[in-house]
């Protein structure tokens, strides 16, 4: 695979886009929003004038887009999909859960492959080419294009079809509701008088060590609407089934106003 067309340059795309021109391929973007796909054209990108356009020469075709309404749209009503040629293969980036993606299959021309490779890790990973690759798809399509993804950063087969947007749920999950614990327990740290530092530096070397790192950055390395697009998801998942944890942080996320703010903003 040559010749890689990404749909979708917004907050992940861009960087992704310009760690495979860095990788040495032939990168053709396009975006809803074309100045959002301009600077690329000074990295080597083709800036393509359509969906449809970017998808017709193109060995693969990543879709890196906000959610399954955008997919639908790049894809189906812009035509992208149409134009996908045989013996290609559209890499589906986006998180849309499992049966989303299963759901496309049977929509994509014959002879075009399908995988579902959502990632974990943000601007600075992509940029890098660190980014956790969670796949899944079947063995022969993500042989042809682990490559491709490999120039992303690692990756993690993940089983069949939907196996990786479905891993990326149970990650975003375990996240989201980090965070909001992290929330709760430094709202018990004023509660008792305990130095907001003093708490973060303990809670620091443990168990949501992680988490707590995430404090202080600057940007929105991962927004509450998205992070509460991804809870949604996972929570139907669960159906009926209790997950109080989960739907509390979901309550949590849907009090924030600025839904374009990181994630941290819950955490007070």
């Amino acid at each position: 695979m040559k010749t890689i067309a990404v749909l979708g340059t917004g907050h992940m795309g861009t960087p992704i886009a310009r760690r495979l021109l860095a990788s040495g391929y032939q990168v053709i973007a396009w975006n809803r929003t074309p100045e959002r796909a301009a600077p690329l054209a000074a990295d080597g990108a083709t800036l393509a004038a359509s969906a449809a356009d970017a998808a017709r020469d193109a060995d693969a075709v990543i879709t890196m887009l906000t959610d399954g309404s955008a997919v639908e749209d790049v894809l189906f009503a812009r035509g992208a999909a149409a134009a996908l040629r045989p013996g290609a293969c559209l890499v589906e980036m986006s998180t849309l859960g499992p049966d989303a993606v299963r759901a496309l299959v049977s929509r994509l021309p014959a002879g075009v492959d399908l995988v579902d490779a959502p990632v974990g890790g943000s601007v600075g990973a992509a940029a890098s080419g660190q980014l956790r690759v969670l796949a899944g798809g079947e063995p022969a399509a993500l042989d042809r294009v682990e490559p491709v993804l490999s120039a992303l950063g690692t990756v993690r087969r993940c089983g069949g079809l939907g196996a990786g947007a479905a891993m990326k749920l149970v990650a975003n999950t375990a996240l989201v509701t980090a965070v909001a614990a992290l929330a709760d327990t430094l709202a018990v740290a004023r509660a008792l008088g305990v130095d907001r530092d003093a708490a973060l530096d303990v809670i620091g070397a443990g168990a949501l060590g992680g988490v707590a790192g995430r404090l202080g950055g600057s940007g929105s390395a991962f927004s509450v609407a998205l992070a509460a697009k991804d809870l949604g998801l996972a929570l139907r998942a669960l159906g009926a089934t209790p997950a109080p944890v989960a739907r509390g942080a979901a309550d949590t996320l849907s009090t924030v106003e600025n839904r374009g703010a990181d994630l941290g903003v819950i955490v007070q």
